[in-house]
């Protein structure tokens, strides 16, 4: 399969994507780990890529993308953006529903 066809995959299987360098339990930047923090304090599952892992896709993404650094979070095919993104949403509490309805429409969200 080729990268790029890849990333398509993963983008579209996966409601909630987030491409990072390590994975969120042990993240390899620091970037990487705020951005994983405030996915996981959302509450919702989600998916990650380890680009450090799959140097195919730490390539191809950003041409993909037209977004240069990591990591990228992707909801429902779209991306949304890198770390300064993400916890600028996360801080104004837009973060929270944008995943939290994403995990609905996907039969991912539970109940707490």
């Amino acid at each position: 399969m080729e990268t790029i066809d890849k990333i398509k995959q993963q983008i579209t299987e996966n409601p909630i994507l987030l491409y990072m360098k390590g994975s969120p339990k042990l993240p390899s930047c620091g970037f990487s780990s705020q951005a994983s923090q405030a996915l996981i304090a959302c509450g919702e599952k989600f998916a990650y890529v380890d680009i450090l892992q799959n140097p195919d896709i730490r390539t191809e993404l950003p041409v993909y993308a037209q977004w240069p650094t990591f990591p990228q979070l992707w909801v429902e095919g779209e991306l949304i953006g890198g770390c300064d993104i993400i916890l600028e949403m996360y801080q104004k509490g837009e973060l929270q529903p944008l995943i939290k309805e994403a995990a609905v429409r996907a039969g991912t969200h539970e109940e707490k």
